[in-house]
Parts: structure tokens; C-alpha cells; sequence
């Protein structure tokens, strides 16, 4: 059935709820399970009512990187472990998060992604923009989302 699934997080609470499905999916059907975290590669200073915007350099991308996935994958290795289920997290910097999304699934060779959504709807959801329905829209690897 499956044998790698994605699982984008946050390391929000909600998307906590699909770590844990995807982790009891993975140990049911012996799959595998890898993490992806994507930072933001635009830093946003504020200087009195002033806002600039600008890039990260590679070093500082990746050291952000690195303190990010200590905090974030920290409970769901702890589930993957608990669970028997083989676990790798992994960090990215990108400001275009469902494209880098789908570039990690078909990548690691993932045969399904389980994420997240809010459910946001309506005009909300419109203005927003939604990553999970991004993915929903031009992945080709199978979407399980949880709410």
C-alpha cells in the first residue's frame, strides 16, 4: 500500500493532529514517515512603522533551519519511536511552501501526503490562501487531510 508518507507540520497543534495519523497509518501498513518543515526564506524588520523585507543569507537560512527542527520534530520523533515506524525530519527554507511541498514528495519517493488544514472558508479561506489546498490542486501523490 503506502511505504513513504509526507508529512508537512508546523509544529502547531493542528498539524500535531496529522503527525499522529500519519504515524498510526505508517505503523499499520509498515510505511515510513518523513517530516518537512518549510521556513520562510524572507525576513520581514520592522523599524517604527517602516517594513523591509530581505533574503537570508544560505547560513543564516540553515541555522535557522537546524534550531527549528530540534523544537519541531521533537514530538514527532517521540511518536514515530513510540509507534516503531521509521522517522526523518527534515527542514527547508522557501517562501513558495506548496511547490517545495510536492518537490519533497516526489523527491523522497513519497506515495502520500498527510497534512493539515484549518478549514477555512469562504472569504477567509479565499484571502488567506490555503497551502493544503495548493497541494490538493497540483500534486499528483495522493493527499490525506486531517482537520
Amino acid at each position: 500500500m503506502f511505504k513513504q508518507i509526507l508529512v508537512p507540520t508546523d509544529g502547531s497543534n493542528l498539524s500535531l493532529k496529522a503527525v499522529k495519523t500519519a504515524v498510526d497509518l505508517a505503523a499499520a501498513v509498515r510505511a515510513s514517515v518523513i517530516g518537512v518543515h518549510i521556513l520562510p526564506a524572507t525576513t520581514y524588520d520592522f523599524i517604527g512603522d517602516i517594513v523591509s523585507t530581505r533574503l537570508l543569507t544560505a547560513g543564516e537560512a540553515r541555522a535557522r533551519e537546524l534550531k527549528a527542527g530540534k523544537t519541531v520534530f521533537r514530538n514527532f520523533a517521540k511518536y514515530a519511536d513510540e509507534a516503531r515506524v521509521k522517522f526523518a525530519g527534515k527542514c527547508m527554507t522557501s517562501d513558495d511552501v506548496y511547490a517545495t511541498i510536492i518537490a519533497a514528495a516526489k523527491k523522497n519517493r513519497c506515495d502520500l501526503i498527510v497534512m493539515a488544514s484549518h478549514g477555512r472558508r469562504g472569504l477567509s479561506g479565499l484571502l488567506l490562501g490555503s497551502e493544503t489546498h495548493k497541494v490538493l490542486t497540483h500534486s499528483k501523490v495522493p493527499v490525506l487531510v486531517c482537520r
